[in-house]
């Protein structure tokens, strides 16, 4: 299973998407987490969140996949579409990272 994928599911002329990616977590601690964003295509994501932390990439990906498999029980489908929404997942990976930029204060 690919390490970063999306899917939609068509719904009354609308389509949602959902965006999963697997990613190292900050630190040599061997921590992945899985991050999601979902909401309209064509627009922002309406929800940002993410699972983990796991002990090591293969059981996020295990965990991945069964997120995946319930999905497409509900209607939703692999699409072949790239990102749009990678920049979003990053600044949430950064947050659970703990590396937001501090103010300073002068």
């Amino acid at each position: 299973m690919p390490r970063s994928l999306c899917l939609t599911r068509q719904c009354l002329g609308l389509v949602t998407r959902i965006e999963c990616s697997i990613r190292p977590l900050a630190g040599d601690a061997g921590m992945w987490t899985l991050l999601f964003a979902a909401g309209m295509t064509g627009e922002q994501p309406s929800t940002i969140k993410s699972q983990g932390p796991f002990h090591g990439p293969f059981v996020a990906e295990n965990i991945l996949e069964s997120i995946v498999q319930s999905l497409t029980l509900h209607g939703y489908e692999l699409a072949d579409d790239p990102q749009i929404w990678c920049i979003h997942l990053q600044a949430h990976l950064r947050q659970l990272n703990g590396g937001r930029p501090h103010a300073l204060h002068l």
